[in-house]
C-alpha cells in the first residue's frame, strides 16, 4: 500500500494502517523520550501513551505538518505533563552521582555485574558524553531541552518545533539561543575534551573503575572532540559534540544497560526518584 493511501487509510481509523506509519519513526521518538525522562520504564509506558493518544485524535490530524511532527507534539506534550512536576536538574547532579556511588558498595557491586554481564554493559567513552549531554540539558527549563534536542539531535526544522511547542518562529530561536548557551558554559567548566582542569567528577571515577589509563588515552583519542579541542572555539566544540551525540541511540548502545544504573544512581543521589535501592 502506498504511504499516502496508508495514512488516508489510519485517518479513517485503520490501526493497522496507523501502526505501520508510526513504525517508520517509533525508535527516534522513544529515543527523544528518554533523553527527557532519562528513564526506561517511563519512556515505553509514554511511547504506549503516546500511540493510543495519537491513534484517537487521527481524525482531527489535518496534515499541516508531517504526521511524525504530530506525534512528537503529542509525545512532548505528555512527557511535559509529567516533568513539570519535578524539579530541574542542578549542574553538579552528576557529582552526586558519583559521591553516592563511592560511599555504596551495593551501587558498585551492581554496575560491577551489569558491566561484566550484560550483553549492553560495555563503558564506552563516546557513550557517556552522550549520557552527560542528556544529563546536562536535564538542567535547561523543559521547553529549552525540547527546542534544543529536537533541533541538534533529531534534525526538526525551527518551523516543525513552532508546531510541536505551539511558539512563534522568534521564541523558538530564543530557546534555541539560551539552551545552547547554557549547555555550552556548562561543558566548559566540566568536561574534559574542552577543560585543560582535568576530567569531570563523575569521569574520572568510572574511568578508574573500568579502564586502564593506557586505555583511557587511547579511547580518548579516538574522538574527534579531543583532535578538534586545541583548535576550535568552544561553539564549535558544541557542534562537533552534538554530531557525536546523534550517532548515538541511548536505548541501543554497547553500554545502555551500564548507563541506565548510573542514572538510576543519579535520580536517588538528587532524591528524584530512589529507584536504585528497590
Amino acid at each position: 500500500m502506498e504511504r499516502e493511501e496508508l495514512l488516508k487509510s489510519a485517518i479513517s481509523g485503520d490501526i493497522n494502517a496507523f501502526q505501520t506509519l508510526f513504525a517508520e519513526f517509533q525508535n527516534q521518538l522513544k529515543s527523544y523520550l528518554y533523553r527527557l525522562l532519562t528513564d526506561r520504564d517511563e519512556v515505553d509506558d509514554l511511547t504506549h501513551d503516546t500511540f493510543i493518544k495519537a491513534f484517537t485524535k487521527i481524525s482531527t490530524f489535518r496534515q499541516d505538518s508531517s504526521l511524525k511532527t504530530w506525534v512528537f507534539k503529542i509525545g512532548t506534550n505528555l512527557a511535559y505533563d509529567h516533568l513539570r512536576k519535578l524539579k530541574r536538574w542542578r549542574p553538579d547532579a552528576q557529582d552526586r552521582a558519583a559521591d553516592l556511588a563511592i560511599s555504596s558498595e551495593e551501587i558498585r557491586q551492581v554496575f560491577w555485574m551489569v558491566h561484566d554481564t550484560s550483553p549492553a554493559g560495555a563503558y564506552e567513552m563516546k557513550e557517556h558524553i552522550d549520557y552527560c549531554f542528556t544529563c546536562i540539558s536535564k538542567t535547561l527549563p523543559i521547553e529549552n531541552q525540547v527546542a534544543l534536542i529536537l533541533k541538534n539531535i533529531y534534525d526538526f526544522q525551527v518551523k516543525e518545533i513552532c508546531l510541536i511547542l505551539e511558539k512563534t518562529e522568534g521564541v523558538i530561536k530564543h530557546l534555541l539561543n539560551d539552551a545552547r548557551n547554557t549547555m555550552t558554559d556548562i561543558f566548559e567548566h566540566r568536561c574534559a575534551l574542552i577543560n585543560q582542569n582535568g576530567v569531570c567528577h563523575q569521569c574520572s571515577h568510572i574511568n578508574e573503575i573500568f579502564n586502564p589509563k593506557q586505555d583511557q588515552q587511547e579511547e580518548l583519542m579516538k574522538l574527534e572532540l579531543v583532535k578538534a579541542s586545541k583548535k576550535y572555539n568552544r561553539e564549535q566544540l558544541f557542534a562537533l559534540r552534538t554530531l557525536l551525540v546523534k550517532a548515538i541511540d541511548p536505548l541501543h548502545a554497547a553500554g545502555t544497560d551500564f548507563h541506565e544504573e548510573i542514572m538510576k544512581c543519579l535520580r536517588t543521589a538528587i532524591g528524584e526518584k530512589n529507584d536504585f535501592f528497590e
